[in-house]
């Protein structure tokens, strides 16, 4: 292999500075005659040499990069970006930014820190944070001065940030209202927590169960330690005819779990989840769940850093609806018999 072309010796055989080739390789030639572009050019290609993309991007004023951060909770064990909502999400993002000319370049993270590295490293024109619900938004605003929009963000509103979300309340709140129309009055919320995006789901659900009654079960935050949770809580399963997991994931393995314990699924217990994501047609029976349109919320994040950008006015808090996805895995059960009215 050859030495490595360096651009003092592209400049020292041509005559001319370090600073007019490294100007003609980042495209800054409107001070350089066209004839020196193309000796510079030119000797470049027939030496074979080869630009550091890094040095390119930080040294352009716009990057064309748009950084898309996501937290790598511990519950995703590893695997955040097989997760549903957050593949579905990468999916529509990196097509609406192609589509308006910008790259994707993606971080799975648990350290808020590595946020603002991460976008200073690579000179980016914005970020799309997934996955940090109740984090330090306003810090991470001083120490970064490209725009940046967040999914499901817990934060006051900054006129430099757009927060995305979808109507979670209302999303638990047809899952009640349908549970309870179909003749359920015992219901279980599984969740691993009782914040941001879980709560206001599960709070939602609530509201449209109106006199039914609900168990929370708070189940740990690895696939080993649910499945253990669920064979000990087996006894207050039994009791209920219908569960509510906050996500798709999280009801595909419940309906696992209680069929491979003698439940039958929608027989003797409904299952609804929250996502849509393509697990929910794959799974035995279909899930029923709550949709939400992933790249309906792509375009508006696009348009959302455009829009900072420009440092036009607009909504700082955009909310997406929501919209029950019927399927196999909920029964209407028959009044009496044991059910309470």
């Amino acid at each position: 292999m050859g030495q490595r072309v360096r651009i003092a010796d592209i400049a020292e055989e041509l005559g001319v500075s370090t600073a007019t080739v490294s100007n003609v390789i980042h495209g800054k030639t409107k001070k350089i005659s066209d004839a020196t572009v193309k000796r510079v050019q030119g000797l470049l290609e027939e030496r074979g040499y080869i630009p550091s993309m890094a040095g390119i991007l930080l040294a352009q004023n716009n990057s064309r990069i748009i950084g898309v951060v996501v937290n790598n909770h511990e519950k995703y064990e590893g695997k955040v970006l097989e997760d549903g909502f957050v593949s579905a999400s990468l999916n529509a993002l990196i097509f609406a930014l192609e589509k308006a000319g910008y790259f994707m370049m993606v971080k799975a993270t648990q350290d808020w820190g590595e946020v603002a590295r991460f976008a200073s490293m690579w000179n980016m024109d914005g970020m799309v944070l997934l996955g940090f619900c109740e984090s330090d938004y306003e810090n991470l605003r001083a120490k970064m001065h490209i725009p940046f929009v967040v999914y499901d963000g817990y934060f006051e509103e900054n006129k430099a940030i757009c927060n995305l979300t979808i109507d979670n309340v209302d999303g638990g709140r047809q899952v009640g209202a349908y549970l309870h129309r179909m003749g359920h009055r015992r219901a279980l919320l599984i969740a691993d927590n009782e914040i941001c995006v879980d709560k206001e789901r599960m709070e939602g659900f609530r509201d449209g169960f109106r006199d039914g009654e609900t168990f929370f079960l708070q189940v740990p935050m690895n696939r080993a330690g649910r499945y253990r949770f669920y064979l000990a809580h087996m006894d207050l399963i039994r009791t209920c005819t219908a569960a509510f997991a906050v996500s798709d994931v999280y009801a595909a393995e419940f309906m696992h779990v209680i069929q491979e314990n003698g439940i039958r699924v929608p027989k003797e217990m409904s299952v609804v989840g929250f996502d849509d994501n393509a697990l929910c047609e794959n799974c035995y029976p279909r899930l029923t769940t709550v949709g939400q349109d992933a790249g309906r919320r792509a375009d508006m994040a696009v348009q959302a850093l455009k829009r900072l950008w420009e440092k036009r006015e607009g909504a700082r808090t955009e909310m997406l609806p929501v919209h029950l996805v019927f399927r196999d895995s909920v029964k209407e059960i028959e009044r009496g018999g044991g059910e309470d009215e």
